[in-house]
């Protein structure tokens, strides 16, 4: 039987049966049409990795920034610059630093500023992000970096961030032992 009768609907005159092609094996119950299925994508076993940058006006956190962008191109990262606003209760004379404390939108323009002299440097396009962050959501990363448990909860479940511990040396034993 060829590949053309076999998907025609026209029985073929080698099947003594005279049964179609739409008919089952079980008696003549016709088939149901096979309807296509969408499938979602496949995504990579890990998602590709994040890098985080604290960003100030120092000549250090340029230097990391530029270290990222480097490290991302090479392990297909994304590079988050971060700014980080501090709380105003932080500061014990709030009088004299309230001129100096930066809104979040100027905060951002700095940052942004930042990452384009990087970028410049570095000639890596496309693998920067930036935000402003609060300094409690900035110390919980940082914490989780450290070595905290991070759990993120929202709508779709919960998510635990946690270390590896390492595993103890194995001893090896001798043959026949």
């Amino acid at each position: 039987m060829t590949d053309g009768h076999r998907f025609s609907s026209e029985p073929d005159e080698h099947d003594p049966s005279g049964a179609s092609a739409d008919e089952g094996a079980s008696g003549g119950v016709p088939l149901r049409p096979v309807e296509s299925v969408r499938l979602p994508p496949l995504l990579p076993r890990r998602q590709h990795p994040w890098l985080i940058v604290d960003l100030d006006d120092s000549p250090r956190s340029h230097g990391a920034l530029v270290w990222a962008l480097r490290e991302a191109a090479r392990r297909e990262a994304t590079v988050v610059a971060v700014a980080v606003m501090d709380e105003a209760d932080d500061d014990p004379l709030g009088f004299l630093s309230r001129h100096a404390r930066r809104t979040p939108t100027v905060a951002l323009e700095r940052l942004e500023a930042q990452v384009l002299r990087a970028i410049a440097e570095t000639g890596v396009i496309g693998r920067t992000r930036t935000a402003v962050l609060d300094r409690p959501i900035f110390e919980a990363l940082t914490g989780a970096a450290h070595g905290a448990d991070l759990v993120v909860v929202n709508s779709g479940g919960k998510a635990l961030l946690r270390h590896a511990v390492p595993r103890p040396p194995t001893r090896r034993l001798a043959r026949g032992a």
